[in-house]
C-alpha cells in the first residue's frame, strides 16, 4: 500500500468509525484530504471535520474513542475550543475540528469533499459562507514594510535581535508575500487564502529565489534588511526620508 491509499485508507475508516457511533452526521475532508487531492504525498496530514448530531459535540471531542479505535493514539493535544492535533501509533498526523450543523454557516473555512455521509445530512451545509478577505491596498503593505524594517534595526541595535528578526524576516517578509502578485504573475497552484506563505514557492518561483537574501538568520538581520529594503525600492514607490532612516540604522 502506498503512503498516498494508506492516508486514504485511515480517512475513510474514520468515516465509518463516526458512522457507527450513530451520532455523527457526515465527515469533510479538507486541504490535500479534501477537494486538492492532486497534492497529497507522503508528508501530508489529514484535516478533516466531524460533524455530529445536535448535542454531542463536547463528547466526541472530550472522548476520543472513535479515533482510538481505528488506530492507537499515542499523542493528542486539544489546540482549539473545537478539535485536537493527534498523532497515530502509526505516524498519520490529524487535524480536526468536531462542528454541529448550523456551525458550519457561521465559520471560514475552504471546500472540503465528504469522506461519508449520513443521508438525512443537508450536505448544503459543507458548502463554505462566502466571504470576502480584506485585502490591504499596496501603500499600506509597502508602508508598513518599511516601518517593520525601521523598528526591527532599532531592536536589533539595541541588542533585542530575536525582536528585530521577527521584525524584518518575518513580518516585512509577509508584506513582501502580500505584494508578490503585483510583482509577479502567480504559477497555477493551489492557493491558501488564510495562508499566503502555504505553497510560496510553486506560485511565485522568481520572488522565492530572493528568500534566502530576505531570511538570512539570527545573526545576520542588517544584511536582511539591506535586501528586503533594495527589492522594495526596485519595485515599488519607496520614501527616500523613510529609506535614509533605514539606510542610516545599517550603517551604524
Amino acid at each position: 500500500m502506498t503512503d498516498r491509499e494508506r492516508l486514504l485508507k485511515r480517512l475513510d475508516d474514520i468515516g465509518q468509525s463516526l458512522a457507527r457511533t450513530e451520532k455523527g452526521l457526515a465527515l469533510i475532508g479538507l486541504g490535500s484530504v479534501g477537494a486538492e487531492l492532486d497534492r497529497l504525498d507522503e508528508f501530508s496530514d489529514l484535516d478533516f471535520f466531524a460533524i455530529v448530531q445536535l448535542g454531542y459535540k463536547q463528547e466526541f471531542i472530550h472522548n476520543l474513542d472513535w479515533l482510538n479505535t481505528v488506530c492507537p493514539i499515542v499523542y493528542s493535544f486539544q489546540n482549539t475550543p473545537d478539535g485536537h492535533k493527534i498523532l497515530f501509533e502509526d505516524g498519520i498526523f490529524c487535524e480536526f475540528a468536531v462542528f454541529e450543523p448550523e456551525e458550519l454557516r457561521r465559520i471560514p473555512f475552504s471546500a472540503g469533499r465528504f469522506i461519508w455521509r449520513d443521508p438525512a445530512f443537508d450536505e448544503r451545509l459543507a458548502v463554505p459562507p462566502h466571504r470576502t478577505l480584506r485585502r490591504h491596498p499596496v501603500e499600506w503593505q509597502v508602508g508598513e514594510a518599511l516601518t517593520n524594517l525601521y523598528v526591527g534595526l532599532s531592536r536589533y541595535r539595541r541588542g533585542e535581535k530575536l525582536s528585530a528578526a521577527r521584525f524584518i524576516q518575518g513580518f516585512a517578509v509577509d508584506r513582501i508575500v502580500e505584494l508578490s502578485a503585483m510583482i509577479e504573475a502567480e504559477h497555477r497552484a493551489h492557493r491558501d487564502v488564510f495562508a499566503p506563505d502555504r505553497r510560496y514557492e510553486q506560485r511565485f518561483p522568481g520572488i522565492s529565489a530572493h528568500l534566502p537574501e530576505f531570511i538570512q538568520g539570527y545573526e545576520r538581520s542588517i544584511e536582511s534588511a539591506r535586501a528586503i529594503l533594495a527589492f522594495l525600492d526596485e519595485h515599488f514607490d519607496v520614501n527616500p526620508a523613510m529609506k535614509q532612516a533605514i539606510l542610516e540604522l545599517c550603517d551604524l
